[in-house]
């Protein structure tokens, strides 16, 4: 993925914004897949003075940072305006944006805001608690990160905004809005709001209904990968771009995200290791889960839905630990020009499987329903300054983590009936050779870990030439531009041991879990409304 050296004025290109939870970033790819160009600038999310929990997006601070990272981008590929035959946005889904009748955007929070626990109780109590149970059976999502409780906390607390309020999107559509003027939602990020039909991939305005909101707030909901517009004269103004560039509908991080490796035919499924992991599985047609404990979402492909689930704060867990304990390595790490992870993963790969039995609490398997986790903790610990130690503890967390994506899976498998015959491991947790390595251990399953690192954003440029007509469609590009790096297959003995592993910690978690609910220990994350 040279930066610059692949930019050539004369050849055609296709820019993404993604727009992540920390940061904004303008990607410029070749119609080969291969990354030109990046510009990037953190963003950081205002609490309110006083509403515990909140998270307000700073629309034009943010607008600004997204035309700096555009102009950025187009000058580190050295590239004219011009050159860019295509332009989509995808973000951080969740996070949502409402605007008043002139079309000016008004307010909005990012997908962390966490404001609204009072109002995800009242609703779950409405119609004696079936509510949120038909919320998901239509949806996919549950109460505790959709924007119904959000738009009521508005309407009690802040009427003025509530009131003026005339259009919703999400934040990828709002940038959309921003380069084209033209307001429309797609289903793949529009269906976290848990006000979206997953097999009509339309709204579902009876919902905001009976919740007691306004049902006339949704915008025009289009596909990824269709046209939705053009830059305005203004937009080009104040981003870089040309006007009459053509602006196309985007969608949800994580969705196209698997268009980028290549996950896009029914049962393919991905493991995404980020701050969060997210383990994926594409189902071929809209189908829940009658526990409630996976989130069920549109696939940015019409007619597909995916089973997400999410293990918490994997990739911070990681770094806290570096951090609080490896301060000796990473200076060495800085001394050698390599990544501190990389040295540990060296430390722990001379440590036997299981990690002699040490049991890390941290994420709890998706209860989608009912979401909290135990205080977090090392269990089984010895003495023995041997076994017991940094390389142990870090192999000990790795493994963890893929039993965590392992029981998801299983839950998965249980409601939908399909079972992986492979992984795509892709993120930041993929570049542990140790790591991918353990995920097939621990799953029986091979794993693949594909060369794209910026797979939400390539997936996000495919839709851009997907719409402007320099690809066919989404799945084929998406297959066709997917290269991989490395290839692992599982160690049997290993299998062994992990499954007793995972066994016990099972067990083991849920007893933790008593100790929350007696009050004896402090969760590490509760959903809102519990």
């Amino acid at each position: 993925m040279n930066q610059r050296a692949n930019a050539h004025p004369s050849r055609r290109y296709l820019m993404a914004l993604d727009a992540g939870t920390g940061s904004i970033r303008a990607v410029i790819f070749d119609l080969e897949g291969n990354q030109v160009a990046v510009g990037q600038a953190e963003w950081i999310h205002q609490p309110v003075p006083n509403v515990a929990g909140s998270m307000e997006f700073d629309l034009k601070n943010n607008w600004q940072l997204a035309c700096q990272c555009i102009r950025q981008a187009l000058q580190k590929a050295d590239l004219p305006a011009n050159a860019i035959q295509g332009v989509a946005a995808c973000s951080m889904r969740e996070g949502i944006v409402l605007y008043n009748r002139n079309g000016d955007p008004i307010w909005a929070c990012a997908n962390v805001d966490a404001r609204s626990s009072h109002e995800v109780s009242e609703l779950k109590e409405l119609y004696n608690n079936t509510f949120e149970s038909d919320v998901y059976r239509y949806s996919g999502q549950t109460l505790a990160l959709g924007a119904m409780p959000r738009l009521l906390w508005l309407a009690h607390h802040r009427a003025d905004i509530y009131q003026q309020a005339s259009t919703l999107t999400m934040i990828s559509d709002w940038l959309a809005y921003m380069l084209s003027g033209e307001l429309a939602v797609d289903p793949s990020n529009a269906g976290t709001t848990g006000m979206l039909d997953l097999t009509s991939r339309n709204w579902r305005p009876s919902l905001l209904e009976m919740a007691g909101l306004r049902s006339d707030i949704l915008s025009p909901v289009k596909e990824t990968g269709t046209l939705l517009g053009y830059i305005t004269e203004k937009a080009a103004a104040e981003c870089g771009l040309n006007s009459g560039t053509p602006v196309i509908v985007g969608g949800g991080d994580v969705q196209l995200g698997c268009l980028g490796i290549g996950v896009v035919k029914p049962a393919q499924t991905a493991v995404l290791g980020g701050t969060f992991w997210q383990q994926v599985v594409n189902l071929p047609e809209p189908i829940t889960d009658p526990n409630m404990n996976i989130r069920i979402n549109p696939h940015v492909i019409p007619g597909m839905a995916q089973a997400e689930s999410i293990s918490f704060f994997t990739g911070l867990t990681m770094r806290w630990f570096r951090d609080a304990f490896c301060a000796e390595e990473k200076l060495l790490a800085e001394r050698l020009g390599v990544d501190a992870y990389s040295l540990l993963e060296d430390m722990a790969a001379r440590v036997p499987a299981g990690a002699h039995g040490i049991m890390p609490i941290f994420s709890d398997v998706m209860r989608f329903k009912s979401w909290y986790h135990a205080a977090p903790s090392f269990l089984n610990l010895s003495i023995d300054p041997e076994k017991c130690n940094k390389a142990t503890l870090f192999r000990a967390l790795e493994e963890n983590a893929a039993i965590v994506s392992a029981c998801n899976l299983d839950m998965v498998s249980e409601f939908s009936g399909i079972k992986a015959d492979s992984l795509v491991f892709a993120g930041g947790g993929s570049k542990g050779k140790l790591w991918s390595q353990i995920l097939s251990d621990v799953t029986g399953l091979p794993v693949r870990v594909p060369v794209v690192k910026e797979a939400t954003a390539l997936g996000c440029a495919i839709a851009a030439g997907v719409g402007v007509g320099l690809y066919d469609s989404m799945p084929t590009t998406g297959e066709k531009l997917v290269r991989w790096d490395r290839e692992y297959q599982p160690n049997l003995h290993h299998r062994e041991i992990y499954q007793k592993a995972k066994k016990d910690w099972q067990a083991v978690y849920a007893d933790q879990l008593h100790l929350v609910d007696d009050g004896l220990t402090t969760s590490l994350w509760k959903a809102p409304g519990l």
